[in-house]
């Protein structure tokens, strides 16, 4: 979770040149929409040639054996026809490939007077033999396919419970926009987490990175997020929120674990009897990467605390409270919560992602889709799948600010 200051330059002026305009028309929305059903497109197309080939392979095989005769010595071939068929095919259409491929055999040998010659009976068998190993291994194959479907279901059904979606409004005037990338293939959660609560308290917020993978880094995610939806209502303050984390994962944790989070709360100046009138938000930083302030003038800021609390799961080695800081947060401002996937993706030159200069793509009009064009710009400069999941969690004051009269 190191913070380079590579990470929080300023941004640089971008070339006007046909490539940067190249790359802001890949990053439009309507664009990646189109890319993604081109893809789609190409995906199904190569599915039907997949599974025309065994038949268009057996065709050429038979035309050219009937063209050049017995000594051309093809007939073998024939049985790439039901080898293909297992790559794409069910049983019954690799089944049927097979059956041609046989046909086939026994009409070009006695076309060409070889049939139950020793070098066509050889071929029958061979093309028998691998009739049987395609069916096998298609059925092998689909039998996959079924798990890998219901895996990816058990998936889904596990994002809908673990990473609910969050509401588009935390409150008059502000939107909400986030963003999850696994790292693990296949899948769709991981150990990031993030979540949303709207209590009685205020509007609450806890964006956390479990340390490790796999399974074991999601059921410690469960651990934090349920435990955060119950003690968000119950704590009036987030000192107590964080203390009912910690001792949530005292239960769970061993060894060297540590979950680093941040915990955030909206909070309305005026309601508090503030003497500056707006809204803010109040911050517990537990040893993770400072959210990125994006100020209505467009300055941009890393608010980092100046009490940072060590990572939730290691309280026994801290002595006191976590301090709680604020952020101001004026109408027009941002305030960016991530991950450390997201700073630690590195491209091919082994460059860190430079979150900073990219604070331009937040600036679209719809929080969700400016949130989705960093996104996208984060997996480009990647170039590959993500070595770390990457969560993001987007806040924007839009309520236009109250106009002021003077007495006379």
């Amino acid at each position: 979770m190191a913070r380079g200051e590579d990470r929080h330059d300023p941004s640089r002026p971008r070339p006007k040149s046909r490539l940067a305009s190249l790359k802001a028309a890949l990053g439009s929305t309507k664009t990646r929409a189109f890319l993604r059903l081109l893809t789609s497109v190409g995906a199904t197309r190569t599915q039907e040639t997949l599974r025309l080939l065994p038949f268009v392979v057996m065709g050429l095989v038979a035309l050219i054996d009937f063209g050049s005769g017995p000594t051309s010595g093809l007939l073998p071939l024939l049985a790439l026809g039901p080898a293909f068929a297992s790559v794409a095919c069910g049983l019954a259409r690799t089944t049927v490939a097979g059956l041609i491929a046989l046909t086939l055999c026994v009409a070009l040998g006695v076309y060409n007077d070889i049939l139950w010659t020793s070098r066509t009976n050889i071929t029958m068998a061979a093309i028998l033999g691998v009739t049987v190993a395609s069916v096998l291994a298609s059925a092998g194959r689909l039998r996959h396919e079924r798990q890998l479907a219901d895996v990816r279901s058990v998936a889904e059904a596990a994002q809908r419970v673990l990473l609910r979606p969050v509401p588009r409004r935390a409150g008059p005037g502000i939107g909400v926009a986030v963003s999850y990338t696994s790292a693990t293939a296949e899948a769709r959660i991981g150990g990031d987490l993030y979540e949303v609560v709207t209590t009685p308290h205020g509007v609450r917020i806890i964006v956390g990175d479990v340390q490790g993978k796999g399974l074991e880094a999601v059921e410690t995610a469960a651990v934090v997020l349920g435990a955060f939806r119950e003690a968000a209502h119950d704590e009036a303050k987030l000192q107590g929120v964080v203390a009912r984390l910690e001792n949530a994962l005292s239960r769970e944790l061993s060894g060297e674990q540590f979950v680093t989070a941040i915990l955030s709360e909206i909070t309305d100046l005026t309601d508090l009897g503030e003497a500056q009138e707006g809204t803010s938000i109040t911050v517990i930083n537990c040893g993770h990467p400072p959210p990125m302030v994006l100020a209505a003038d467009g300055s941009r800021s890393f608010a980092e605390p100046p009490d940072e609390a060590l990572p939730l799961g290691m309280a026994s080695l801290k002595g006191g409270e976590a301090v709680p800081h604020q952020i101001r947060f004026e109408p027009g401002d941002q305030v960016l919560f991530y991950t450390d996937g997201v700073i630690e993706a590195r491209d091919g030159t082994g460059q860190f992602y430079p979150l900073a200069s990219r604070a331009h793509l937040l600036s679209g009009s719809d929080p969700q889709l400016a949130l989705d064009a960093l996104r996208a710009d984060l997996l480009r400069h990647v170039g590959r799948p993500l070595s770390d999941d990457a969560a993001m969690l987007l806040l924007r004051h839009r309520t236009a600010r109250p106009l002021t009269s003077s007495a006379a």
